[in-house]
């Protein structure tokens, strides 16, 4: 079977995704929980971008074991010089350099000629290689580049110390069979192309990233550049919970696998999904929540028989358990802590005691409850650690009533509370917080789903909240679907200051 190295990106093309703002502990959450799955590479981000990116970089090259941390750098001795500072302490660190060798990039973004490339290439490899000695080497837009030129690219900077070659398909434009011929016609052009590993790192704007990675590596690609749920750049990127199954189910026809620990894959991709914000659909392949969904009566009476009639994978492959123990407003904290543990959550003393307090309130509200809502439990007392925190929230609504919200909130210990109408009773209350916030926010979207079935299910709201023009996502979960809703625009508001896309106004500071 031929090793195929997963190289994850969730956290700098992932990240790139608009409205996505992780702070460095969520980053670090997320790069733990990469080590967890078994990924090969972790890219934890591009230090010279920012230095929020810089320190987060940083701190999982110190703090993550396991995997290769990479971070990026375009070719010039600047990126790359900062992008080592970052990386130095990293027990397998790697070096990840890239510039354009299509002519439509060349011309129109680089403005530069083929041999300004050629040697912008060998001379950024060949400085990364006297830091590093992992270093790989992106040319990208490489399925829209010249072949023979792109060939000459590669056979140089392998020559310059490059470790692994990698063959974006930046703007998704190639196809499975164009594009596995491509890889093919690389390893046939470039004589020394035995020395490095041939990567790829396709994007999904047809739907095909996925697909031709896997054509890819029938063709010969080593490692595959993926994210969590696909997330990235405009349509995203290849998934890799899709790409890791794909080859799993399908390993006779691939002959290829992974190191990937495939029972962590739906704890990895609600996780990603919780932090960035970016929910996965309904029909998502793999982790969606009608992945093993049947409501057809000849489906589910075949599955009942035998689960193989309408199922290739099993769910419990993946991670996803039916619940043994349901857990209500009569359940104890051993019960509780059990569940949790299985979860994959370490929760002792203080936090669990939190976490518990937690559970009770919401269990005098709702009968049964259910892991999505024992994991948006778990994101609840995370936020409980915000700067600016909901301390109380009243509603009035009505078809004969004008709708009227006033909220309280706790921001660096002082109590703030503002009134305010609106069109409707969420409306109103968005209203009241930005008053209480100065305002600043524009609210872009908003989407409304119960997290689990049944009349008393939990509402999960999640938002697109422009602060100075950067869209940031925010998520809350209540059973009341106003609470839910100012959650989610709270969590926005702090992801924003967290990173400093807003500030607090300084008539705000001082005692209300």
């Amino acid at each position: 079977m031929q090793k195929v190295y997963i190289f994850d990106t969730t956290l700098r093309d992932g990240e790139q995704s608009p409205g996505v703002a992780l702070n460095t502990a969520e980053k670090l959450e997320i790069a733990a929980q990469l080590a967890s799955l078994g990924v090969d590479v972790i890219e934890a981000g591009f230090p010279i971008a920012s230095e929020g990116d810089f320190n987060a970089v940083q701190q999982i090259a110190r703090t993550i074991q396991g995997p290769i941390i990479s971070a990026l750098a375009r070719t010039s001795k600047s990126d790359i010089a900062r992008a080592w500072e970052a990386l130095k302490d990293a027990k397998r660190p790697r070096i990840h350099t890239f510039i354009a060798t299509s002519e439509i990039h060349m011309q129109h973004k680089l403005r530069k000629t083929r041999e300004e490339v050629l040697a912008a290439a060998v001379e950024g490899v060949a400085y990364a290689k006297s830091l590093c000695p992992d270093v790989e080497f992106s040319a990208e837009d490489a399925s829209r580049s010249d072949l023979d030129f792109l060939c000459l690219v590669l056979e140089r900077v392998i020559d310059a110390g490059a470790n692994v070659v990698n063959i974006p398909d930046t703007v998704g434009y190639a196809n499975p069979d164009e594009f596995a011929e491509f890889i093919r016609a690389i390893r046939a052009k470039t004589p020394n192309i035995a020395k490095a590993i041939i990567s790829v790192h396709c994007h999904n704007d047809l739907g095909l990233a996925v697909a031709n990675s896997l054509a890819a590596i029938r063709a010969g690609a080593q490692q595959v550049e993926c994210t969590v749920n696909g997330i990235g750049e405009r349509a995203g990127n290849a998934a890799v919970e899709e790409l890791v199954m794909a080859l799993y189910t399908r390993a006779n026809y691939y002959q290829a696998e992974t190191s990937i620990v495939t029972h962590e894959i739906y704890r990895t991709s609600t996780l990603v999904s919780r932090l960035t914000g970016m929910f996965v659909q309904q029909n998502k392949a793999v982790v969606g929540k009608n992945a093993f969904a049947h409501e057809s009566g000849i489906h589910q009476d075949g599955v009942l028989k035998e689960r193989t009639t309408y199922e290739i994978m099993n769910p419990k492959l993946i991670g996803i358990e039916t619940e043994s123990i349901v857990l209500g407003k009569h359940s104890g904290r051993h019960a509780f802590h059990d569940r949790m543990t299985a979860l994959g959550y370490s929760l002792e003393g203080q936090e669990l005691d939190a976490v518990f307090f937690l559970f009770k309130a919401l269990a005098d509200r709702k009968k049964d409850i259910t892991t999505a809502d024992l994991i948006a439990l778990m994101e609840e007392e995370k936020k409980a650690k915000a700067l600016c925190l909901l301390e109380f929230l009243q509603v009035t609504s009505g078809t004969r009533t004008v709708p009227t919200a006033t909220i309280g909130l706790r921001i660096n210990g002082n109590l703030y509370e503002e009134a305010a109408v609106g069109d409707g009773p969420v409306d109103a209350a968005f209203k009241a917080l930005e008053k209480i916030t100065s305002g600043g926010g524009v609210l872009t979207n908003y989407l409304i789903e119960a997290i689990s079935g049944g009349m008393d299910a939990q509402g999960a709201v999640t938002v697109t909240v422009e602060f100075n023009h950067r869209a940031v996502i925010g998520y809350g979960v209540s059973p009341d679907i106003i609470e839910a809703s100012v959650k989610a625009y709270l969590h926005a508001y702090n992801r924003a200051l967290d990173v400093g896309i807003t500030t607090l106004p300084l008539a705000k500071v001082q005692e209300a």
